[in-house]
């Protein structure tokens, strides 16, 4: 696979990039009539501590949440901080800067965290979703209607996100992924290139696919590498000493994720309308982008094939899959993936 120089730069730097820190008490909330709702587990004015919280621009539970003010309602003396991130890796920077407690960032982002060199202590103790559709390879030339049509071609990617992991799963199937060129660009880095940079395809999610599936067409998703045995899915990872030391916040914090999953279930115009606000984009928009995720409860999430089991094993066979593409240096033994995941809190929460 080659890379372009500026591509290595971009990887090589270990920079922590932010934006947009949002305090509690947010200006950019939905102003629906339950724009303050109860919490849907006693409130816990016994927690004080401070709680740095990463998020992206990714419609599910998380953002509805933030939106609801949720976790300031059932928390009512801690002081929850609230900072966007472009990406998993930028998420991934955080952690090992030691600036973020919790943060969103794909199941690929988890696995490098956890590999050589990083070798970060992070667990995951949510999944947002279970991606799908919702992630594409876009092409700007309607000549090309195949990925192995991809030889030779630029296409621009978020490094260490789950559109790459897909992406190289993708090449790596149809035996080209020695044979493009691959360039780490940010979201909006790809949104603002793509008409002007040479791009000759991307492999991203929205806001920005949607932006690309104007003047482009897709040729293979997130869906089809999972069926090929390559899944993704976006999780909350959180720094190892923060879990150890905050177990009952993690379970109240898990309530919260887990009512705005059944909001999506229930009442998905009234999450649709929060979630708009958070992006800053139509409602109708907001519902078609939902159809590419699927959404899962506590009760699924503890059960043995997300974090009760099998998310470990999906963990590191992606590890496993990076190091063949040369994406991390090392593997971490088996118990560092399965002992990743956290599902006490997701276990605690169903059987309530």
């Amino acid at each position: 696979m080659k890379r372009s120089i500026a591509a290595l730069a971009a990887a090589g730097v270990l920079t922590l990039v932010m934006s947009g820190c949002v305090q509690s008490g947010r200006s950019d909330q939905s102003r629906g009539s339950d724009a303050k709702p109860a919490c849907p587990v006693a409130v816990d004015d016994s927690y004080t501590g401070t709680v740095r919280i990463g998020y992206q621009q990714i419609p599910n539970g998380d953002l509805v949440v933030k939106d609801a003010g949720l976790l300031e309602t059932c928390l009512p003396k801690a002081t929850i901080t609230w900072s966007k991130f472009d990406s998993g890796a930028t998420v991934i920077q955080a952690f090992g800067a030691n600036s973020l407690d919790l943060g969103l960032l794909g199941s690929a982002a988890v696995a490098r965290a956890l590999s050589a060199p990083l070798n970060l202590d992070v667990k995951a103790v949510w999944i947002h979703d279970v991606i799908g559709p919702a992630e594409s390879l876009v092409v700007k030339d309607p000549a090309i209607t195949s990925v192995a049509a991809l030889r030779g071609k630029k296409i621009a990617v978020p490094f260490a996100s789950t559109s790459h992991y897909s992406l190289l799963a993708a090449l790596s199937a149809a035996g080209i992924e020695h044979d493009v060129t691959l360039v780490n660009l940010q979201p909006d880095a790809i949104a603002a290139g793509w008409k002007d940079s040479g791009i000759d395809a991307a492999f991203v999610w929205d806001p920005t696919l949607s932006q690309l599936k104007k003047t482009g067409h897709v040729v293979t998703t997130a869906s089809d590498t999972a069926k090929a045995g390559k899944p993704t899915f976006d999780l909350e990872g959180a720094r190892g000493g923060f879990v150890s030391g905050n177990a009952k916040f993690l379970e109240v914090w898990t309530a919260a994720q887990n009512w705005a999953v059944q909001q999506l279930s229930t009442d998905q115009q009234g999450a649709s309308t929060r979630l708009a606000a958070q992006l800053g984009i139509p409602v109708d928009d907001v519902r078609a982008q939902l159809a590419g995720y699927t959404y899962l409860d506590a009760a699924t999430q503890a059960g043995a094939p997300y974090l009760g089991k099998q998310l470990g094993v999906d963990l590191q066979s992606t590890a496993q899959f990076l190091l063949s593409q040369g994406e991390i240096q090392g593997l971490a033994t088996p118990e560092k993936y399965s002992g990743a995941v956290y599902p006490q809190a997701a276990a605690a929460v169903s059987a309530k």
